[in-house]
């Protein structure tokens, strides 16, 4: 489990609502990351977390950025990054974005289309591209199967379109699945890499990068039951790395290896301090009583994600109270803007009354990512980055 000792001295600290990223925290993910695979080069999605604060300290750490379109790409170029360390890795772009990105310095590309590869070849000549296969994303808790990746055959069809419109067949990428919770979820990706590198060996295309993508889990959230999830990280780093052997064994030429960790590196180091709107028990339509704890946040302003996954909360004004179960609500009038633990509901203080604060962990991923300008009048949070190093938190809004 994650230590959010230091994330919980800023929450009772803070007076009012708002996000807190821990960036000693986050640096030490990253550290820790490379320590289990230190012969793979990070590319932070940054879709996970555009502060840019984090980005900056995963930027002196040495990460580069995985960028979903022009804008990520300037936000990362701000970071003091050199270009070649920024991967676009949308396989969806139009050609203004492709002509941008080009612009701006950007040379690899993610694609799994012959219609892209030949955009890319238009409007980014010479471009190295990365051929993005399909996974069944069975294991996670978002498959990402459907919109992203091409078959095996079709791959060989787009890396040899490549090399014939003039671009750099450099290498494939994979996406297992955000929160991904198995070791079979790689052991199958890297099966399905081996045999098209194979092919693609046959057919003279020499690959030289290997991109394993996101999926990596975050430890501290919960399953829609308020379980811990208990992802066997170690066996996932285990099975990457005889992956990584295995496809080295089989390639021709040397292969260098990515990873896009996203919520792996900032979930467990983010937290909001929020706050009790309201406590109320009535009737349902079906006769029975049910408990409501409405919050000052909700889907819409920092908990998108709760439809997949539950959020651990706290409550440091009722230590040790009586508990009631109860259906966790955010501020908006959106009937989506909801969520109980499949069952039952969320324990939550019999005394909770209107003001008192409320601790949401480990939720440092797509927590502004997701967050509205201001649906229903409700503001995004402010954030606060700290480190223990500065005394005082550094705010930022």
């Amino acid at each position: 489990m994650p230590d959010h000792g230091r994330l919980r001295a800023a929450l009772a600290a803070a007076e009012d609502d708002r996000i807190i990223y821990d960036l000693d925290g986050i640096e030490a993910q990253y550290d820790a990351l490379l320590r289990e695979l230190p012969d793979v080069a990070v590319r932070f999605a940054m879709k996970a977390c555009p502060v840019d604060e984090v980005l900056d300290c995963l930027a002196a750490r040495g990460s580069g950025f995985d960028a979903a379109g022009p804008q990520e790409i300037v936000q990362a170029l701000r970071t003091g990054v050199p270009a070649d360390r920024i991967h676009y890795g949308n396989t969806i772009k139009s050609d203004r974005q492709i002509a941008e990105a080009y612009r701006l310095g950007v040379r690899d590309f993610a694609t799994d289309s012959l219609a892209d590869v030949a955009a890319i070849a238009e409007h980014a000549p010479g471009a190295r591209v990365f051929c993005r296969l399909a996974t069944s994303g069975e294991g996670a808790l978002w498959g990402l199967s459907r919109k992203f990746g091409c078959s095996s055959e079709d791959a060989i069809r787009v890396l040899e379109a490549a090399r014939a419109a003039g671009l750099v067949p450099a290498g494939l990428s994979v996406h297992v699945g955000s929160q991904q919770l198995t070791s079979e979820a790689w052991q199958h990706a890297v099966e399905t890499l081996v045999s098209v590198v194979e092919e693609a060996n046959r057919r003279g295309i020499l690959l030289d990068h290997v991109n394993l993508g996101g999926g990596l889990p975050a430890l501290g959230v919960l399953d829609r039951r308020g379980r811990p999830l208990h992802p066997p990280l170690d066996k996932m780093f285990t099975v990457i790395r005889e992956g990584i052997q295995r496809l080295r064994e089989v390639s021709v030429v040397p292969l260098e290896f990515l990873l896009e960790p996203g919520r792996h590196l900032v979930a467990d180091h983010g937290a909001i301090r929020a706050h009790v709107t309201r406590l109320t028990d009535r009737q349902q339509l079906d006769g029975e009583r049910a408990y409501w704890l409405y919050l000052s946040c909700g889907k819409f302003n920092g908990l998108y994600e709760m439809d997949e996954l539950r959020y651990r909360l706290e409550f440091p004004s009722h230590p040790g109270a009586a508990t009631v179960p109860a259906v966790i609500a955010g501020p908006t009038c959106d009937s989506d803007d909801a969520y109980a633990d499949e069952g039952a509901g969320v324990p939550v203080p019999l005394d909770a009354a209107s003001g008192d604060p409320v601790w949401i962990l480990s939720c440092g991923a797509y927590a502004t990512a997701y967050t509205t300008r201001g649906f229903n009048g409700f503001p995004p949070l402010p954030h606060n980055c700290i480190r223990t190093t500065e005394g005082k938190p550094k705010e930022s809004v």
